[in-house]
């Protein structure tokens, strides 16, 4: 183990908490891992997609006859070819798929076309004829929201607390959470700042593109092969578009080049699934890297007000914020979730958070690791981080004044049990980054916190024993940070068996029951519980096959050190693997399985110390040292949670300094590539160190909390807050780019 990365462990076990090699790793460096573009169905033809080159506009027709008269193109599809629906969201999402009226922004999809080979598939969308009238195009959640911005939807009503409003509008929805009494809270406070903030709207950065292979057979089946971090979803969002049964769709996981919930939404499958109906053959499609910027979810564009107010002793009395998030161009930006994490890293007894969601003229966004989180924690973490150094309190000393700790409600209701809030902060005083002095010309130092609530939800996971004692597991959950050994991990500590001897599988939807989709906030959290169901299931039916060969009950029987024991008669032992091996001629086949939706989901605080030297002559930023704290509640796999941690910093440090889409007036997108889109390499980053912080989780049997979301949230904040401890400017847009610092430099001066 590296010692820039630490574990604050408070308890062991056996295989939990080890570092064994990942059970995909030998496939991925070999190149026999198959992803989604590795599928080749036998007769399978090619689809493209014909895309918007214009951010809103009606359309007035769609001539598709030049296109199907070219020779090698097989079916060509429109949103006609939809059932009809006076659902609006089936109708959102069917036209999200292929537009029907409108086009809403740069990439939206108008018409699929399947062809022998993608060149002639490509030469038929390009001979497709649409006439459009070009419309204003919104570009922003401050210019929708206003009365006087073009509306996207005729049939769009804000929802209000549950009631739909009269009148045109951009907001699809509204929500308030409060506690306390902030006005009050303000009266008493003796510093009080309130600022605005601004957010790009920024890329998850997967490397894998957007792929789909369909297949429509003849017995009304569809089978789909996908890379996608939420097969169910699939399943049941394409079934949904199609005006189908969900049993009638199979979808396959492949393996993910990259998610970061991206991949959770749907785009290409049921158009391709219509071309395959239409063709009678199976149909892939393959984004473009210029498809995957224009044509999928990126996270929301933000604008957020923040007010806060504090006693001169430190204690934070009153707290405001109002939230104005993207969400593209169909309702459902993260908005609520980024009002739940605005101030929960704190205990105050005053709070007011409200947001809306506004339709803009941009792709419908999708998640990016604790999404809407770093947008609100940005605006928040700044301001705290100036009030402390007005009242010229230490900022790890003022943050630890206002922890979160057990028994802390959330302004949106829920009551923290046991969280390690505090536990993080004390480890991040006494980390040696901390305490090391600041070394360097225009070098600053910042620090910040941040909070996600996780996630549980569905998971099923079923462990067959194998007569040489080894077991197979099969789940449902696509593994996209290593959940393969972390679930079978699990599986290994119930069972007392060597971790090797555990052969883990994500298998497809026909094949295990539902499981809800992969997210960094809960997959070795629920899956893996339901693999302790699973294993607890094998146990308990192993038992009982003990005592029939000993003719004794089975409450007489236990388990320990991978021996089945007589309680009464110590001599009485047989081995899990001597057992397994007699299963045939004691009743057949052992097949445990576990199925949970867990309600003890524990939330995580992230914290980083980092810092900074900033060139005052091109406002260029350099991170010189990071170090990332998180509470993960128990690491199952340490390498893991490092990984999920630096990952997920990485990310935050592109969100922070160089990351955002750049829209023209027009609303055209002018850097859609990773030649143009600047995301940080190596060149751009120091070794993130690690501390993993472990407060068990109460409501984990192993005290797990999910740790791949919560990485993200605090270093555009530390960042932000080390630029002004370097150069004395307060930084209110992300990104902070060489042009952002400038100005500020500049606007400082004046």
């Amino acid at each position: 183990m590296n010692k820039s990365n630490i574990v604050l462990s408070n308890k062991s076990f056996n295989t939990v908490g080890s570092r064994p090699v990942r059970p995909d790793g030998s496939d991925k460096v070999t190149g026999i891992a198959r992803y989604g573009a590795d599928v080749f169905p036998s007769n399978y033809i090619h689809g493209k997609i014909l895309r918007s080159p214009y951010a809103h506009a009606k359309i007035k027709s769609i001539n598709l006859k030049q296109a199907e008269k070219l020779p090698g193109v097989i079916a060509v599809v429109t949103n006609k070819d939809f059932p009809d629906s006076v659902d609006i969201s089936d109708k959102y999402l069917r036209n999200n798929s292929l537009a029907k009226d409108k086009v809403l922004y740069v990439g939206h999809a108008i018409a699929g076309v399947a062809a022998i080979n993608p060149h002639i598939a490509e030469e038929a969308i390009n001979l497709i004829d649409v006439e459009y009238e070009i419309l204003d195009p919104v570009l922003d959640a401050p210019f929708g929201a206003s009365d006087e911005s073009p509306k996207l939807h005729n049939d769009l009503k804000t929802d209000l607390f549950g009631e739909k409003q009269d009148g045109k509008t951009n907001i699809a929805s509204k929500f308030k959470h409060s506690i306390g009494d902030t006005q009050k809270g303000f009266e008493q406070s003796d510093i009080i700042i309130e600022k605005e903030f601004n957010t790009a709207t920024v890329h998850q950065g997967y490397i894998e593109p957007m792929n789909v292979t369909a297949h429509w057979n003849n017995d009304s089946r569809i089978h789909i092969w996908i890379s996608t971090q939420g097969p169910f979803q699939v399943r049941e969002v394409t079934a949904k578009a199609l005006g189908i049964r969900t049993s009638q769709i199979k979808v396959t996981p492949m393996e993910i080049g990259g998610g970061f919930g991206g991949k959770f939404p749907l785009y290409q499958e049921p158009v391709a699934c219509l071309l395959s109906k239409k063709a009678g053959k199976p149909v892939k499609i393959i984004m473009t890297r210029k498809e995957v910027f224009e044509g999928t979810g990126p996270t929301s564009g933000s604008n957020v007000w923040c007010k806060i107010g504090s006693t001169k002793e430190g204690k934070i009395i009153a707290a405001e914020g109002f939230l104005s998030y993207e969400a593209g161009a169909y309702p459902g930006s993260p908005v609520e979730a980024g009002g739940k994490c605005m101030f929960a890293s704190y205990d105050i007894p005053n709070v007011s958070i409200e947001g809306i969601d506004v339709v803009v003229n941009k792709p419908k966004v999708a998640a990016y690791r604790a999404p809407g989180a770093t947008n609100a924690t940005f605006a928040t973490e700044t301001i705290i981080d100036e009030i402390s150094s007005e009242l010229n309190i230490d900022p790890i000393d003022f943050r630890l004044i206002n922890a979160s700790k057990e028994g802390t409600r959330r302004a949106d209701g829920p009551k923290y049990p046991k969280i390690g809030a505090v536990e993080m902060l004390n480890a991040m005083k006494n980390h040696d980054h901390w305490k090391s002095p600041v070394e360097g010309n225009k070098v600053g130092r910042g620090i910040a916190i941040g909070f996600w609530f996780n996630g549980g939800n569905r998971s099923t996971c079923t462990i067959g024993v194998n007569p040489d004692g080894t077991i197979i597991l099969v789940e449902g959950s696509p593994d996209i940070g290593g959940s393969r050994a972390s679930i079978a991990m699990q599986a290994a500590e119930i069972l007392n068996l060597d971790y090797h001897d555990v052969y883990p599988s994500v298998s497809d939807t026909d094949s295990i029951g539902y499981s809800d989709g992969t997210g960094g906030s809960r997959t070795t959290f629920a899956t893996g519980w339901a693999a302790i169901e699973a294993s607890k299931d094998v146990l308990s039916q192993m038992i009982e096959r003990a005592a029939k060969i000993w003719g004794i009950k089975s409450k007489d029987v236990k388990y320990m050190e991978r021996n089945f024991i007589s309680k009464s008669d110590p001599e009485l032992k047989i081995s899990f693997k001597e057992l397994a091996g007699r299963l045939a001629d004691t009743g057949g086949p052992i097949t445990g399985k576990g199925t949970v939706s867990p309600t003890g989901v524990g939330g995580s605080f992230c914290g980083n110390i980092v810092d900074v030297k900033v060139d005052e002559d091109t406002g260029k930023v350099d991170i010189i040292r990071f170090t990332a704290f998180q509470d993960a509640g128990k690491a199952i796999h340490p390498s893991y949670v490092e990984g999920q941690i630096q990952g997920g910093s990485a990310q935050g440090i592109g969100w922070a300094l160089n990351e955002e889409y750049f829209y023209d007036k027009s609303g055209d997108l002018k850097n859609s590539s990773f030649l143009d889109y600047r995301m940080p390499t190596s060149l751009d980053l120091p070794m993130i160190d690690t501390v993993i912080v472990e407060v068990a989780n109460p409501g984990h049997p192993f005290g797990v909390r999910g740790v791949g979301e919560a990485n993200i949230v605090p270093p555009p904040a530390a960042i932000a807050n080390a630029i002004y401890n370097s150069s004395g400017i307060r930084m209110n847009v992300l990104p902070m780019s060489p042009m952002a610092v400038l100005n500020s430099i500049e606007n400082d001066i004046k």
